[in-house]
């Protein structure tokens, strides 16, 4: 198990962090594209320096990946690894929805063990340790129940007028999309594309801690600290329709993974 201890001391870096971040949110900060349709601000970077420092000095010798740290393979050799994400959603912060949040994991040995998501505009704090549950302000979160994939809640901003799914509100962070499933607000995630481990590893704890099955986009188990950071999709879903999503979206899992 986590040490119960250091997991509230993650959660009160995420609550900082998140505090800095919503003093800039909606006012005039710089902002610019990393890559075109890959965008950025001065306050992912604040957000960032906060973190790191803070952290740091948690878990002195524990290596470090973050979406605004350029990577190095030092990391690879240190038994524990923070993986952060300042802002997930930077599009939401910066169009001044509420759509974003900060998050921090600590991942072992491939597993994540403590993952933390502060959501300040929305005024929410989601929070799990490996074997311990997970919690939305206080409240320990349960997945829920649906067992057939026709009709399963999807965060997204439209469905073609021929799916059996229902569409829900979509936040732009992928972490909070995953967080949904944890809270029984939606049934399925999914994603098809190469990301980052920084996007999904707090939220896959949260939500595998509520009982939500979660795996990247082919069914194979998340693994944390590697080589590449990278994963092929992530699929968070109840329980019992995760192997019916994992077939639905084979075919093209397939294809746009080999590319």
């Amino acid at each position: 198990m986590a040490d119960a201890a250091l997991a509230r001391a993650v959660a009160a870096v995420a609550a900082e962090a998140g505090a800095l971040a919503l003093s800039h949110w909606r006012t005039d900060f710089h902002r610019w594209e990393k890559s075109p349709g890959d965008p950025v601000s001065q306050v992912d970077l604040d957000v960032n320096t906060l973190i790191r420092a803070r952290l740091s000095a948690l878990l002195p010798d524990a290596g470090w990946l973050s979406e605004e740290t350029a990577d190095t393979a030092e990391r690879l050799t240190r038994g524990q690894v923070w993986v952060v994400d300042p802002i997930d959603g930077t599009r939401d912060f910066i169009r001044g929805r509420a759509g974003w949040a900060v998050s921090i994991a600590l991942a072992e040995a491939g597993r994540v063990t403590i993952g933390v998501l502060d959501a300040p505009a929305r005024g929410e704090i989601w929070s799990a340790a490996l074997g311990q549950g997970a919690l939305r302000n206080g409240v320990r979160l349960q997945v829920g129940n649906r067992r057939d994939i026709v009709g399963a809640r999807v965060p997204i901003d439209a469905l073609s007028e021929d799916s059996d799914l229902v569409a829900v509100a979509k936040p732009n962070s992928i972490a909070l999309r995953i967080a949904m499933v944890a809270a029984d607000e939606a049934d399925l995630v999914a994603t098809l594309r190469w990301g980052h481990e920084w996007d999904v590893a707090a939220a896959a704890l949260i939500a595998t801690e509520a009982g939500a099955t979660v795996t990247d986009a082919h069914g194979v188990q998340l693994s944390f600290n590697t080589a590449s950071a990278l994963a092929f999709g992530v699929l968070a879903t109840t329980p019992d329709i995760h192997a019916a999503a994992v077939a639905r979206l084979a075919e093209r899992a397939k294809a746009l993974s080999a590319r």
